[in-house]
């Protein structure tokens, strides 16, 4: 198996604009309800799936997710935001909830691929980020794989700061 290289970004929340860009017509992002579970789990296993960048680590990867999924509906820590195109979830981040966690984003921000590069994975990224702050994290932290484009273009944003992680196994973000 080919190793990869792991980063992990922190943000302040306590600098977090309140100022949310409002979505685009037809497009909300709310939080899961457990109707949404089977959808969820579609979306976030074809953003890995169909992404050939992870095919390296998929089997570990997919393991990982699937059992972030599961405490993602049944522990009360953690909670799932969608990002809906009408009625079709097209994007969701799992996240957890308590301020001592060592990772907040277990997977982030996660859009289908004929949604991406249109500004849906900041909004997600934007909201995730607020709803922890609210729930009482002042510091966030998320991983992800070293020069994909969520650590190139995504996390960087509102003041995200990268540092080097030593992960043995791994992991989704």
């Amino acid at each position: 198996m080919k190793l990869l290289n792991w980063v992990r970004f922190t943000w302040d929340l306590n600098l977090l604009s309140s100022a949310a860009v409002a979505l685009p017509k037809h497009y909300s992002i709310v939080p899961a309800h457990n109707d949404d579970e089977k959808a969820v789990r579609k979306v976030l296993s074809c953003s890995f799936l169909l992404d050939p960048a992870w095919n390296p680590a998929i089997g570990e990867v997919m393991h990982s997710l699937q059992a972030w999924l599961d405490r993602a509906f049944l522990v009360e820590e953690n909670t799932c935001l969608t990002l809906r195109h009408g009625t079709r979830i097209i994007g969701a981040s799992v996240l957890c909830l308590d301020p001592a966690a060592e990772n907040h984003f277990a997977p982030g921000p996660c859009i289908l691929m004929e949604y991406r590069n249109r500004g849906f994975g900041t909004w997600l990224l934007e909201a995730s980020l607020q709803l922890l702050r609210d729930s009482g994290v002042s510091r966030a932290s998320g991983l992800a794989r070293e020069l994909s484009p969520v650590a190139k273009f995504l996390y960087p944003k509102y003041n995200g700061v990268a540092e080097p992680a030593n992960i043995t196994v791994p992991l989704a973000a």
